[in-house]
This record gives C-alpha cells, structure tokens and sequence, in this order.
C-alpha cells in the first residue's frame, strides 16, 4: 500500500469544490486506491473539544469521548474520497454504519498518528458499499479504530440483506433536537454537506428539510452512557431514517451480555433513525 504523509490537516475549504467537481466527473468503478493518508504529531485543541462536547451533550472533561477522534480523522477521509483515482463522487454518498473502538482512554495532552485507508468493496443491495478505515496511533500501536461504511447507489443485487427485529419504542429519553443542529455540528466537525445546513439546500437533494449529522446522533447517544462506559469497548450503530429537523426522537436502551443496545426512534411513529451497541472489550 502506498503511503502519503500530510504534515498538516487538509483544508476542508478546499475539498468541498473538489468533492463538487467530483460528482460531474466520476461515476463509478471496480477498485478502490491502494493509498494510505499518514499524518504524525496530531493534537487536540482545548477550545475546539469544549465546543463539541458542548454540541454532542459530553461533560467537559480532559479525556476524549469515543466519537470525538472521527473529527481529527474527518479532513483525512475527505482527502482520500477526492482523490482522482477514488471511483465514486463524494456527493450523493450514504453512511449507513459505524463502528468505532476504543481500546484505552485517550487524553487531551496526548499526541497521536492518524492514519486513513479505504478497503473492502463490496455487493449492497442497493449499489456497492465500502471501508473508510481510520486509526489513531500512540508509539506505532493502534489506540482507536473507526471503519465508517458508505454506500454508492446504484446497479445493486437487489438482494435484501437480513436483518435482526427492532424492538417497538419505549423511550428511556425524549431528545428535542433543534432545527439548527446541523449546522451547530458542522461547525465542530467541518462536515458541511449541504443536507445537513437548511431546508433550502437539503430539498436540492431531496430531502423535505435538512437532517441531523449521524455522527451527531451516534455521539449523542454514547453521551448519555457517561459515567457507565469501560476504558476499552467497540460502539457500533447502523443508521435508518434520517432525522428530519426540528425533531422529537424517543431513545431507548436496555441491558446486553457485556454492555448495552440502544435505539433512536422518530417520537411519533415507529420510523427507527438509528440502532446499536456498546460492548466492553
């Protein structure tokens, strides 16, 4: 696998234009790229993690939250899927999983290698869906790992995939998630996918107002288990229907084995937004 090392983050600024040409020139493709993003001396800003632990529903604390590393790794990614020689435009992407796995507590006056690779294209039934894998580093040994499914529609098997029965909601929570909270993430995590923004500019992609980050909802789901969590654990969530905001969501967790499961549903009537677990390793 080749390597390109960065010596700073990627300018986001300069990717979204990127990520727009991308979707007139690119339609698709057999092979991921063999390249691997490395960048050394990765630190945390104070301020900056203040901020989204204020926008996910974290305590302030000087240890990171599990989803917080997806942010640092986030310009990586963009870099990777901009590439001219990644098969798919960015735009019109789907995140349909996540899971991230925290093998030990990391700190805020750490300071971490960040590596990002793409891998394992695969059938969906509704297109081809890959890897992004994302990794943070102390001393050459793997400390955080997240691999973030995406989903290319289009020219898929067709062949429904099984999945397990959600249980029928019975909130432990009501979340009343704001109209502005899109825009409130982007600002903390640079994802500015238009979808997200407002009304004016998610309806340009179909969507009848804008949605919620599903980082956003998957980080605010792990901070209502503060105070709970192992040092070591893998939380993994799918996401379902998009949150359409503003919104009234019911969450809902239970007890499993060596952790928990939870669910987000829309509060007024059974539509799941988002399913999943937390595993102590």
């Amino acid at each position: 696998m080749a390597v390109k090392e960065l010596h700073e983050s990627p300018s986001l600024s300069s990717l979204y234009p990127k990520a727009l040409l991308g979707s007139l020139r690119k339609s698709g493709g057999s092979t991921l790229p063999s390249t691997e993003f490395v960048r050394e001396g990765v630190v945390v800003d104070p301020a900056h993690l203040a901020a989204y632990n204020q926008v996910c529903g974290f305590r302030l604390d000087d240890v990171l939250p599990a989803t917080y590393p997806h942010i640092l790794a986030f310009p990586l990614q963009m870099a990777l899927m901009t590439e001219d020689d990644f098969p798919f435009p960015l735009l019109g992407m789907v995140h349909v999983a996540n899971r991230i796995t925290q093998h030990r507590q990391l700190r805020l006056d750490e300071s971490f290698t960040l590596r990002v690779r793409a891998e394992d294209l695969r059938p969906h039934e509704k297109g081809k869906q890959f890897d992004v894998i994302s990794e943070l580093l102390v001393n050459d040994s793997p400390v955080w790992t997240d691999v973030s499914t995406y989903l290319r529609r289009g020219g898929g098997s067709g062949e429904k995939t099984s999945r397990g029965q959600l249980s029928q909601p019975s909130p432990s929570a009501i979340w009343h998630v704001p109209g502005d909270i899109g825009r409130r993430y982007a600002e903390v995590s640079g994802d500015r996918n238009p979808i997200h923004l407002h009304s004016i500019t998610a309806k340009a992609f179909g969507f009848p107002s804008a949605i919620a980050h599903g980082m956003w909802t998957k980080a605010h789901a792990l901070a209502a288990f503060e105070g709970r969590l192992p040092e070591a654990f893998t939380v993994d969530v799918k996401f379902k229907q998009p949150v359409l905001l503003p919104a009234k969501a019911a969450f809902t967790t239970w007890s499993e084995g060596d952790g928990w499961a939870f669910e987000l549903w829309n509060a007024r009537k059974p539509k799941p937004h988002l399913e999943g677990s937390v595993v102590a390793l």
